[in-house]
């Protein structure tokens, strides 16, 4: 019976030790796989790489938009064998890509921003909006506040809009918190860039873009993504400046099915020669139309809202549904958003199209109209230009000089408040 029992015991303990060092082999193969699994975007791997020759930054009443650029800039490349890379920090400099990389043909590239604006003083007032440029909705932004504290206004809406345009382009995705945290150590080293005085800020310029050596057309295998930053100064210098619209039949921004959703560079190039045909005849911007009944999409690269009286009577606030063919913009959601809890209008998401927008001028229902985005916050509408006609779109009623109506200037206020922290918000988010 000994003899059986050690036996039978000894058959136990030779398959027990043969299934752990199954098991075992099994978890040193799937260790093995998984360490040779794409690695993700991390914040924790960054390497930072601080210029020796730093640039003296222009006076603030030189700086045009885009056209100087701060010591440094982030970068992080991705492989579709190994993933993401070490981002890095590194001083501004050259891209070296080959003549073949799908960018250059294909257009594959997207891109997003945000900035940092100057310290507010306790006696500046709240009165226009930034950036430079002309009618460019370029991204979000982030702010300091009156104790120097770096802000972003609503980081959250970039980096998922900056997500999806990436994935409708097949470009690398990512954990958009390891890219928010990227973004903010990227803000914090160039803290000296942004400029000291209201109205002045740091724009940044969030890009992802295919980067395989190859002419045929097909998801790229290597990309790189990258962040510039360009000091910037105040979009109205001296106060709103209302401007006048073409609206275009002729030329079309988006349709369905198509990247008016996506905020990549192939939406923004067909619409330069439109802008400057129509310039020539005192046109600021295209307003962008499209089907049978000419509804409003956007304008210029902005967003679009009306508010009027409808044809219930009722005061209401209307933009174009996000359809596709519209880019959902950080302020447009905003002003929605915004909207819906001041409840003292009726707020829609619906199609517009010109004929009742030029019903409702004939009949004196329209009060005010502007454009949307995050370089103006808003642009105030004075007129449009449909079937060979200018219809005036009113401004304020109780000033003849004002250049915005009243709603147009509350929305201004109020967000860029909410921006600086002068208005407690958890749109805002501290860079700490």
């Amino acid at each position: 019976m000994r003899s059986l029992f050690s036996t039978a015991s000894l058959a136990t303990s030779l398959v027990a030790r043969t299934s752990l060092r199954g098991a075992a082999r099994r978890m040193s193969a799937a260790a093995a796989a998984s360490s040779d699994s794409p690695a993700p975007l991390s914040a924790k791997r960054i390497q930072v790489q601080l210029t020796k020759d730093p640039k003296k930054m222009l006076p603030l009443n030189q700086l045009v938009f885009g056209q100087t650029f701060s010591d440094h800039m982030l970068t992080a490349e991705w492989t579709a064998s190994k993933g993401w890379a070490d981002p890095k920090i590194q001083p501004y400099g050259k891209i070296s890509l080959e003549p073949s990389a799908t960018v250059f043909h294909y257009a594959m590239e997207c891109f997003e921003g945000m900035k940092a604006a100057s310290a507010i003083t306790a006696g500046d007032a709240i009165t226009a909006p930034l950036c430079a440029c002309t009618g460019i909705r370029t991204a979000s932004f982030s702010y300091k506040d009156k104790q120097g504290r770096i802000r972003l206004f609503r980081p959250d809406m970039n980096v998922n809009r900056l997500y999806n345009s990436c994935k409708r382009m097949t470009l690398p995705t990512f954990d958009k918190a390891e890219m928010l945290e990227l973004i903010k150590q990227f803000v914090k080293t160039e803290t000296n860039w942004i400029p000291s005085e209201r109205g002045y800020s740091l724009y940044l310029r969030p890009t992802s873009i295919a980067t395989q050596e190859s002419l045929g057309v097909g998801p790229s295998n290597r990309a790189l993504f990258f962040v510039i930053a360009s000091p910037v100064g105040p979009y109205y210098k001296t106060g709103f400046s209302a401007v006048s619209l073409y609206s275009s039949r002729e030329y079309v921004r988006a349709w369905p099915g198509g990247t008016g959703d996506a905020k990549v560079g192939g939406n923004y190039a067909p619409g330069i020669r439109p802008q400057i045909e129509v310039a020539k005849d005192g046109y600021q911007q295209i307003l962008w139309l499209f089907g049978e009944k000419d509804n409003i999409t956007e304008v210029g690269t902005m967003n679009f809202f009306m508010y009027w009286i409808n044809e219930d009577g009722v005061k209401e606030l209307r933009t174009p549904p996000l359809d596709g063919t519209i880019l959902p913009g950080v302020t447009r959601d905003s002003i929605l958003t915004l909207s819906r809890d001041w409840n003292e209008f009726k707020v829609t998401e619906g199609p517009i199209t010109m004929s009742a927008v030029t019903k409702a001028i004939s009949e004196g229902r329209v009060l005010e109209m502007f454009g949307a985005g995050t370089a103006a916050i808003v642009s105030p509408i004075k007129r449009i230009r449909y079937d060979d006609k200018d219809l005036s779109i009113p401004l304020d009623p109780k000033d003849p000089n004002a250049q915005a109506g009243p709603l147009t200037k509350r929305f201004a206020d109020t967000i860029m408040g909410i921006q600086y922290g002068e208005i407690p918000h958890k749109w805002s988010v501290i860079v700490d």
